[in-house]
């Protein structure tokens, strides 16, 4: 099956073939407008078209936390994958006026979501095909207050996306007091963030990581963000916001925290 235009029934559930799989867009039974995008047979991307600040999935909740906890206003933002366009559907609604530009190569997804989920009406949003590593390498120095690294391939980070070289060209895009959000997971073991703490702290003089208490214990697999920033105020506004949760099972690990954690783990390079 191939995405087509004109569906004949906008509100039924539809598969059909991405660059990396098949696709199920299924609506919710108990929200009129909530949509749930799976890619091989994987939960990936929610969207209420009728409440954009709606975010069902815990990690999303957690990327919305870190764009909270940035200086009030406009943030022109670059989103590295979008799946559904969940978070840019919500940082237009957060943060009105805000200018941002997604590069998603899965060029079948991406109809799809223009013909089912309204992308269109997301204002401020320019969509590229580009490859995430490749669209940055073009973009100018300075050029984001916001990157968000949300690419997935097979249900793993691409490993293009996970290196020093790569996070040191983002920290080059970013402008002062910018920050990269980046959403991972990992497992009980915790080798892949230890290593990604260590590939961060190459490219950003600060970072955090930022989950539920039980994945960073190392207890239960799960998402993991990282947080990172050319200057210190992003992500000690991230902390101090963390420090006011209290009883909140959210967790976030930082400075001598994030080094001892990392221990000796190498860096991912090309």
């Amino acid at each position: 099956m191939r995405a087509v235009s004109g569906v004949s029934d906008p509100s039924a559930p539809l598969r059909f073939p991405v660059r990396y799989g098949l696709a199920d867009l299924t609506p919710d039974p108990e929200r009129p407008q909530g949509w749930l995008l799976s890619v091989n047979g994987v939960p990936q991307s929610y969207v209420d078209l009728d409440d954009p600040g709606y975010l069902r999935f815990e990690y999303v909740r957690y990327l919305a936390f870190i764009v909270e906890s940035l200086s009030p206003g406009t943030l022109e933002a670059l989103h590295i994958g979008a799946g559904a366009f969940t978070l840019a559907r919500y940082l237009a609604h957060t943060r009105p006026g805000s200018p941002q530009l997604a590069f998603e190569p899965d060029g079948e997804l991406v109809e799809i979501v223009r013909e089912r989920l309204g992308l269109e009406e997301i204002p401020l949003l320019r969509v590229s095909g580009s490859d995430g590593r490749l669209g940055v390498a073009e973009c100018a120095a300075g050029s984001f207050d916001l990157v968000v690294l949300d690419a997935w391939k097979a249900a793993e980070m691409p490993p293009e996306l996970s290196t020093a070289e790569f996070l040191t060209d983002v920290a080059r895009v970013l402008r002062t007091g910018g920050c990269l959000a980046a959403n991972l997971a990992d497992g009980p073991d915790l080798v892949f963030a230890r290593r990604i703490a260590a590939t961060a702290r190459e490219a950003f003089p600060h970072a955090l990581l930022l989950a539920d208490e039980a994945v960073l214990g190392g207890l239960v697999y799960g998402h993991i963000i990282l947080a990172c920033s050319p200057t210190p105020g992003a992500i000690s506004a991230i902390a101090d916001r963390v420090a006011l949760q209290g009883s909140s099972r959210l967790t976030c690990l930082h400075g001598d925290d994030l080094e001892s954690f990392r221990g000796q783990a190498s860096p991912f390079r090309d």
